[in-house]
């Protein structure tokens, strides 16, 4: 009998059309971020310049590059991940969903960090931006979870050495992001601090893989 069926076609479903999907995704998240950004009107707050009202708005163009700078290392990362995927099967189309689910979030507690950084209420603003990003940082563990697991859904070329040290990188995001989360009511601007660390050390590992490779 011929195993042209529906199951045989799952188990060789590719990842292209999944990975084209989830970078559309990403992108209309960047772009959403910068809809909050707005233009202080000539009526502004009397008295003052314009140059006083941009740099009151600093809360606005810390959480916009932090997120905008957080997406782009999940992007850069998930493009990696993919580079090591050779097929997908059902629970990886659902784990993905997960993760694209947070990542659309992303732009809402950005308005509020933006909106709330210098308000009574900041600790709850920081709060929800660091818990959104702990959420997509464990999304993206069981992701590659999902995909180094024993389904056969990663390259075989990928060797284990290999897989130990993804896993232990992909450790940090989540450990900070909690961090981030217990610091929010304590210092708001420091737990947004702390996520924009995290930004910057998949930055740096990332730099350094590719000089490395």
């Amino acid at each position: 009998m011929s195993s042209s069926g529906p199951a045989s076609l799952q188990r060789e479903r590719g990842p292209g059309r999944l990975e084209a999907f989830s970078d559309g995704v990403f992108g209309i998240a960047m772009t959403l971020l910068v809809l909050h950004l707005v233009a202080p009107g000539p009526g502004g707050l009397a008295g003052s310049s314009l140059g006083q009202e941009l740099l009151s708005l600093w809360p606005s163009f810390v959480a916009y590059v932090t997120s905008f700078m957080t997406i782009l290392i999940a992007w850069i990362n998930h493009h990696n991940l993919f580079s090591l995927v050779k097929r997908v099967d059902r629970p990886f189309l659902f784990y993905n969903g997960v993760l694209l689910l947070f990542i659309t979030f992303v732009p809402f507690p950005t308005s509020l960090v933006a909106d709330y950084l210098q308000h009574r209420d900041a600790g709850t603003a920081a709060a929800v931006y660091s818990g959104t990003s702990l959420l997509a940082a464990l999304s993206f563990n069981l992701l590659w979870r999902r995909a180094s697991g024993k389904g056969g859904l990663l390259d075989e070329r990928v060797t284990a050495e290999e897989i130990r040290s993804i896993t232990r990188q992909y450790y940090v995001g989540p450990s900070i992001y909690a961090a981030a989360l217990a610091l929010s009511f304590v210092s708001p601007v420091g737990s947004v601090a702390l996520c924009a660390a995290v930004a910057a050390f998949y930055a740096l590992t990332a730099t350094i893989a590719s000089m490395c490779g």
